[in-house]
């Protein structure tokens, strides 16, 4: 396998555990922060509006971690730095 293709399959490897990684901790958080969300509503129905702003903001906040590790996934793949070396060596 030539230098091109073991950058290509590494990318690609790289990019896919970066977006099975970092879409299954955020999605576990987010599952999380909506449960006991929801069990605090139901304890005090007179805070849902405090809650449900704090829910948001932080559901927001869990959301960020996954879009980050996509633009990374993204970047790993179509702007890898590696591939303008290989091809300006080879």
């Amino acid at each position: 396998m030539d230098s091109i293709g073991l950058i290509g399959m590494i990318s690609i490897i790289v990019a896919g555990l970066t977006i099975s990684i970092g879409s299954i901790a955020p999605a576990l958080g987010e599952g999380r922060a909506v449960s006991k969300a929801l069990s605090s509503i139901a304890q005090q129905p007179d805070e849902t509006p405090s809650i449900t702003r704090t829910l948001f903001v932080g559901l927001a906040m869990i959301e960020s971690t996954a879009i980050y590790c996509f633009v990374i996934a993204l970047i790993i793949l179509f702007a890898n730095p590696f591939w303008d070396f290989v091809k300006g060596v080879g």
